[in-house]
């Protein structure tokens, strides 16, 4: 059953993928989805026994892969709780997701490919997560790499496509080599790259010192930097985030399953994981919280000055990955996996029904151009109220109860480090749920503002959508830039001219629809039906089951916290709520003012507090100026002293050569002669010495 369960995407991608227009657009769709789908409930029978049911944690044999010297790598399955909670988010998302491309992506002419992409990506991060061993993790870790690097170039026409994918793929190539790094120190240290091995003797390296880089350095404090780099770099971190907004211009299918699911949790799902080695230095896992909760601020921050919709999204997942890093870095684990697990149905929801606005739209992004979409899309708005109210936190939605988990728990473990997550957890609450109902306002409240979109204009008048490409009709995403507008028009909330502009959305169809409703329930129930299961004080450790570190005791007191600290997520939904309502439906010229008066600030927050920048005038622009060198080099030294150089003398010498080809026989008598005695001249001499 696992080996189906984890192969069958595979195959439907090759099928899917060879077969492409050979078997059509609907056959490639139905083997794929199918496929997803038996997949799907093959995995909530695994979490039924293997996680709710307590069956005991087992690994499956496939192959002997590696053997060389010391290095022994087996291709093996290790089935776990931690490992069947991953299946369930996978399966389950990616399922809806292909069954939702069905509608979205009905236009496009290339949908074998993208479907067969989809599946690759999904068995990519299936091996990543069933993983016994490190290589075989580093396998589907790089796999679910070039799978992203296909998705987010799909519309590979588009230079904006194009460039989004390369930047996701080098970003996550400096990361990847950090994580290769702490590989070759686990193998170096350990003798092995079997998780089980490796776990299993990891306190028991706790105060250990090697030599690195000329120093004395903790071991395990050590290796687990390296290998949280590669964390940072899948689960877009501070400092190796920038390729995750960005990755926006692939289809917003791709959207949901790269930032809900599957690419971006992987670094979370490793650190728990690994927990066992993150648990024996505290300087790692101090590490660990700060760039959580530092990656949380920042992206919050961002995503209150987005007008692209799914950008909002977008640095809302980059900041809800900061909370899960934050919560493993204070030692609670299972909070941080039960964040992944509900995130991953409101955030895919919030996602899917983005993309169903911009398909009714006419793929318009910029959500300056929405307002009064509610009633012409009730169950867009229904499924995305849903969302939004999950994301959020408010009262016993999914959310709800895993981000006051993080939060809870942050506070209880009684360190700097925490105390400081806590803080800056709670006003990142508060701006979650400003940027969060603003996105919710802009898009259905109001009066609406699609006169001022070209793409409804160009869709009246019966013309292609602005930077579209004849051939390919769907692809007209990712047309609006907010930064680029920011820095040549007015402030990005500048109000724009009212009106419906003769243009009338509908609903998507219901292959669109069905998977916002069973999304919607995730995020609705979720929270309240596993949350005992996860963090419990008396039923965790039974879960988990040591398959991630549980902290009893930090369990415990979560129980008895003050009630101030109980109530501050609450306060901080309330407060963002009611300044997103004051600036966006009451005093609507409130967001101008402000961005008028603390244009610095704004400027700093639209520009992404100028990461890019930075980025571009030291790597990119040096990378450039040092390939510019190296070329000078290679053509005005290598080159003309090379194999130009000798090509040079060689057609010298043929031209000189070629005089004395006249056609006369005295002539090539004469040279004779003179080639017998210079050789006469050189060996008589010699012959006689």
């Amino acid at each position: 059953m696992i080996q189906l369960l984890v192969f069958l995407p595979l195959v439907a991608a090759l099928i899917a993928g060879l077969g492409n227009r050979a078997i059509g657009d609907v056959a490639a769709k139905s083997i794929t989805t199918g496929a997803l789908f038996v997949s799907a409930a093959l995995a909530w029978v695994v979490f039924a026994g293997t996680g709710l049911g307590h069956d005991a944690a087992y690994t499956l044999p496939v192959l002997d892969w590696i053997d060389s010297g010391d290095l022994h790598v087996a291709w093996a399955f290790k089935i776990d709780a931690l490992t069947s909670v991953m299946l369930v988010v996978i399966t389950t998302v990616s399922a809806l997701v292909h069954l939702y491309s069905w509608g979205y992506m009905a236009e496009d002419p290339d949908q074998p490919r993208f479907f067969a992409y989809l599946s690759l990506f999904t068995f990519a991060m299936l091996m990543l997560v069933t993983a016994d061993n490190l290589v075989q993790m580093f396998f589907g870790w790089e796999g679910v790499g070039l799978a992203s690097y296909l998705l987010i170039g799909f519309w590979y026409y588009k230079p904006s496509a194009n460039a989004a994918a390369i930047k996701a793929f080098v970003v996550n190539r400096v990361g990847d080599f950090g994580f290769s790094l702490g590989i070759f120190g686990t193998f170096l240290v350990f003798h092995t790259v079997r998780l089980d091995t490796i776990l299993a003797a990891a306190p028991g390296m706790a105060g250990h010192h090697l030599s690195f880089l000329g120093g004395q350095v903790d071991t395990m404090t050590c290796l687990c930097l390296l290998l949280f780099v590669g964390a940072m770099g899948k689960s877009a971190q501070l400092g190796l985030h920038t390729w995750l907004p960005d990755a926006m211009e692939g289809p917003t299918p791709v959207s949901a399953l790269i930032h809900a699911a599957t690419m971006v949790t992987a670094g979370v799902f490793m650190v728990c994981r690994l927990s066992p080695m993150f648990e024996t230095s505290a300087t790692a896992l101090a590490v660990v919280t700060y760039v959580g909760a530092a990656t949380a601020l920042f992206a919050a921050t961002v995503a209150c000055v987005q007008t692209d919709i799914k950008r909002v999204i977008a640095y809302s997942t980059c900041s809800q990955l900061g909370y899960m890093f934050f919560a493993a870095g204070s030692g609670a684990y299972g909070a941080a996996m039960f964040h992944l697990f509900t995130h991953a149905f409101f955030k895919a929801l919030l996602f899917l029904g983005a993309g169903a606005v911009i398909h009714s739209m006419h793929h318009e992004q910029d959500m300056r151009y929405y307002g009064a979409l509610r009633k012409p899309l009730p169950l867009t708005f229904a499924a995305m109220t849903i969302g939004t109210l999950s994301l959020t936190g408010f009262f016993f939605t999914s959310g709800y109860y895993s981000k006051d988990a993080i939060l809870e728990a942050a506070f209880a473990r009684g360190t700097q480090a925490g105390t400081v997550a806590f803080v800056v957890g709670a006003f990142v609450a508060f701006l979650t749920s400003f940027y969060s109902w603003r996105l919710a306002f802009l898009t259905f409240f109001g009066p609406p503002r699609w006169v001022g979109s070209e793409h409804i204009q160009h869709a009246l008048h019966g013309h292609d959508s602005p930077d579209a490409d004849p051939a390919h009709p769907q692809g007209t995403e990712g047309t609006h830039d907010s930064d680029a507008e920011a820095g040549s028009h007015a402030p990005v909330e500048v109000q724009v001219p009212t009106g419906t502009g003769g243009y009338h959305p509908h609903e998507s169809p219901w292959t669109m629809l069905l998977p916002l409703a069973v999304l919607s329930v995730g995020a609705l129930f979720a929270g309240a039906v596993f949350h005992q299961v996860f963090l419990g004080p008396d039923t965790a450790g039974a879960f988990w089951r040591g398959s991630a570190v549980v902290h009893r005791d930090l369990a415990e007191a979560t129980e008895h916290l003050p009630l101030w600290v109980i109530w501050t997520p609450a306060v901080a939904f309330f407060l963002g709520l009611g300044l997103a309502a004051q600036a966006y439906l009451r005093d609507v010229d409130m967001p101008a003012r402000f961005t008028g008066a603390f244009h610095g600030l704004y400027a700093f927050l639209v520009h992404k507090w100028y990461f890019d920048e930075l980025y571009g005038l030291v790597f990119v622009r040096g990378a450039f100026a040092f390939g510019r060198l190296f070329w000078a080099t290679d053509r005005n030294v290598i080159d003309r002293f090379g194999p130009d150089g000798v090509t040079a003398v060689v057609g010298d010498t043929a031209v000189l050569a070629k005089r004395f080809q006249s056609g006369y026989v005295y002539t090539y008598a004469l040279m004779m002669l003179v080639g017998v005695a210079a050789a006469a001249t050189w060996f008589v001499p010699r012959m006689f010495s």
